[in-house]
């Protein structure tokens, strides 16, 4: 056991120290406990109190008699007899359990929501029976009065499902995209819903209709500076007018459901979503809980009573024991944390033992917790303007920053950033109004590809086939988005793949454009005469051999088309090659060269001295530059011998005289005869003649 008393409220661990394993025998254990103190001191309050892996969810039967908990791993449940302080028994499941709840005032009714939208339910004997709703399942609560089991989820539909009748009822529809937790008001029996966009919407079962909403995103952003829209993530009713709301940027706010605006707002400074709001029935405090503390504190002024920290592991429940001062937390380890806090209750009446054991337990203080205060760095000290405190009473130095009274904080912000909440309303506007238009306009890359998948979407509504289109797939986003996913078209690897890309012409580009905008209203118009979208089409048994034949043609052809580019792009770059060096040439001989000769030498000619640079060449070069046929030594005293020909010069002269011969021939022909009325020649031939 631990005692540890932050703010001056002890608060005993119940469930710190080490734990025996099962295997070990009755000698072994006894051993154990006369060497080490740790084991002889902890307390084993209940046997078995633990998961293999870790827990997810604790809860109390309304008679107080039964705990039970849900872990993995394996996924599972046990149940916890307290008169014996042993467990009951244990079942198994084959998917993980988001949540649970006890229908009776025992163990003997239960319901499971697993994660793979199955909704389990258990008897007294063990597994009575599943379904399964449509979507994932997220909360649950049951309606005592009409046996009505409400789940949330991800989507707008809170499913009812009636025990008595063994049927789903309509479900009610919420204006928000999801549903991530609701709760039943014990008294009146109001339902409210808390949604992602931060909303909490209240209805009556009786008529099935939504009464009232609240917007506590709004208040969040106002009141906190929080960034982002923060939705709902825990709820719960205290009495019949109080409501506490947990959302996903860790603030508490409570309501008095008579008015749309938070009477106290609480924030936790983590940053972490509110997994669990409740209220403790005799005090005024209010408990929250996010994955690293269990803040409570008073409903009215929203000072600190004390805190419970997570020292190594996360929070994933808490269960408060009624009328009690011991709660439970399931979290990220195989022991399900016990704590007793004395200053809340007194103990349960099946462990009354730990009033007499409190009072002789080592007590181990620890710091004040610092609850008002903001954390800031020194760059966000200088951009708030606060950098003239620093060395005065106003900030705590700790670490790499200081702490700073988080009613001062908000004023320098309010101060630095006046226009913050507005530029924020903007923003969000802005970003709705284009999340509309996304939906009418073809987006900003690969809009070819956009007006194919477009026209294939079209075809299979044709043919009333139903499947999700990579333009409102989330993965496929960035595709449509980022302009690093653009397609070269120009790239020879994507000309090879995709020969067939013309299959949309320009005209068909066009009337999809068009359709586009059309097809939106026609369907709205459809759906409220009550006709279908479009008839279903017959397919054409040879339309698909009569695209493999067009995507063959299409793929030689393409095959030729690049064989012509890479011929033509070769031939550009010889001719910029020899234009290159005919210019170099023209530039060198353009220019007259003088040369200064040695004393004592004469000047021969020009030829001279081409005839001294070619005496310089080797006789191989000389060969080839010369077009010789061949070179024979005679004799061994050096002698050569060679011979060749005139091939080029006799060639040269022969196709001038075959062109001479050929323009006589014309010239003959083209002659007119005498006294004929000719006609002018034309162009190229006058030109042919001159």
């Amino acid at each position: 056991m631990l005692v540890s008393d932050p703010n001056n409220v002890k608060i005993y661990n119940l469930s710190a120290g080490k734990s025996l394993p099962e295997w070990l025998s009755d000698r072994k254990r006894r051993a154990l406990l006369k060497k080490n103190v740790d084991i002889r001191r902890r307390i084993e309050l209940i046997q078995d109190f633990e998961m293999p892996a870790l827990s997810t969810t604790v809860r109390v039967s309304k008679d107080g008699e039964y705990v039970l908990a849900t872990g993995t791993y394996k996924p599972r449940v046990r149940c916890y007899d307290v008169n014996n302080l042993s467990m009951k028994f244990e079942r198994c499941f084959d998917a993980d359990v988001v949540t649970f709840e006890i229908l009776s005032d025992d163990y003997s009714k239960l319901v499971f929501l697993h994660t793979d939208r199955y909704v389990e339910f258990h008897s007294a004997q063990g597994h009575y029976h599943r379904l399964r709703i449509p979507k994932f399942g997220r909360d649950m609560q049951y309606h005592y009065p009409t046996c009505d089991l409400y789940i949330v989820g991800a989507g707008p539909e809170v499913y009812r499902l009636n025990l008595e009748r063994g049927q789903f009822l309509n479900p009610l529809m919420t204006e928000a995209s999801e549903v991530d937790c609701c709760a039943i008001n014990p008294l009146h029996n109001l339902l409210v819903c808390g949604t992602k966009e931060g909303k909490v919407e209240a209805w009556d079962p009786r008529a099935r209709d939504r009464i009232g909403t609240l917007d506590c995103a709004l208040h969040c952003v106002s009141e906190s500076m929080v960034e982002g829209v923060s939705s709902v993530s825990a709820l719960k009713f205290k009495g019949g007018l109080t409501l506490g709301v947990g959302t996903s940027t860790g603030q508490v706010l409570l309501y008095d459901i008579r008015s749309n605006k938070p009477f106290y707002t609480k924030d936790h400074m983590y940053g972490l979503p509110i997994v669990n709001v409740d209220f403790h029935e005799s005090q005024d405090l209010v408990l929250s809980m996010d994955e690293c503390i269990v803040k409570i504190w008073d409903k009215n002024t929203g000072k600190l009573f004390t805190s419970i920290e997570a020292s190594e592991t996360k929070f994933h429940s808490l269960c408060v024991v009624p009328n009690t001062g011991m709660m439970f937390i399931a979290n990220e380890n195989t022991k399900i944390l016990t704590y007793y806090i004395p200053s809340l209750g007194p103990a349960p009446k099946w462990c009354s033992f730990l009033d007499s054991l409190t009072e002789e337990l080592e007590e181990s203080t620890m710091e004040t917790v610092y609850d008002d205060y903001k954390f800031v760095t020194k760059r966000e000290l200088e951009d708030l303007g606060l950098e003239h405190l620093l060395g005065t009473n106003l900030l705590r130095a700790y670490m790499h920053g200081y702490f700073v009274d988080i009613r001062l904080y908000k004023k320098a912000k309010m101060v630095a950033e006046p226009f913050a909440f507005e530029e924020y309303r903007k923003k969000k506007i802005h970003q709705k109004i284009e999340e509309n238009r996304a939906n009418r306009k073809l987006p900003k890359v690969n809009k070819d590809l956009a007006l194919k998948l477009m026209d294939e979407d079209m075809k299979e509504k044709k043919k009333k086939k139903v499947g999700l289109s990579l333009l409102k797939d989330d993965r496929f986003k960035m595709l449509f988005e980022n302009p690093d996913f653009q397609v070269d078209k120009n790239a020879e690897e994507f000309r090879l793949l995709n020969p067939v890309l013309s299959k949309l012409d320009k005209s068909r580009k066009k009337e999809l454009k068009k359709q586009v905008l059309q097809q939106q209203f026609d369907e709205i118009e459809e759906e409220q005469e009550g006709k279908p979208s479009s008839e279903e089409s017959s397919d054409d048994s040879g339309s698909s051999s009569g695209d493999d034949r067009e995507w063959t043609k299409n793929l030689k052809r393409q095959h030729k088309v690049l064989k012509n580019e890479a011929r033509r792009k070769e031939w550009e770059e010889r001719r910029k090659e020899r234009q290159s060096e005919a210019e170099a040439a023209t530039n060198s001989g353009g220019q007259p060269k003088f040369f200064e000769l040695r004393e004592g030498e004469e000047f021969k000619g020009i030829h001279g001295g081409v005839k001294r640079k070619r005496n310089n060449v080797s006789l191989g070069e000389r060969v080839k530059r010369e077009g010789h046929d061949s070179v024979r030594m005679l004799g061994s005293v050096g002698n050569r011998e060679m011979t060749f020909s005139v091939r080029k010069e006799q060639r040269r002269l022969k196709e001038e005289k075959d062109a001479q011969h050929h323009y006589e021939e014309r010239k003959k022909l083209l002659r007119p005869a005498k006294g004929l009325q000719t006609k002018p020649l034309p162009k190229f031939l006058r030109e042919y003649r001159r």
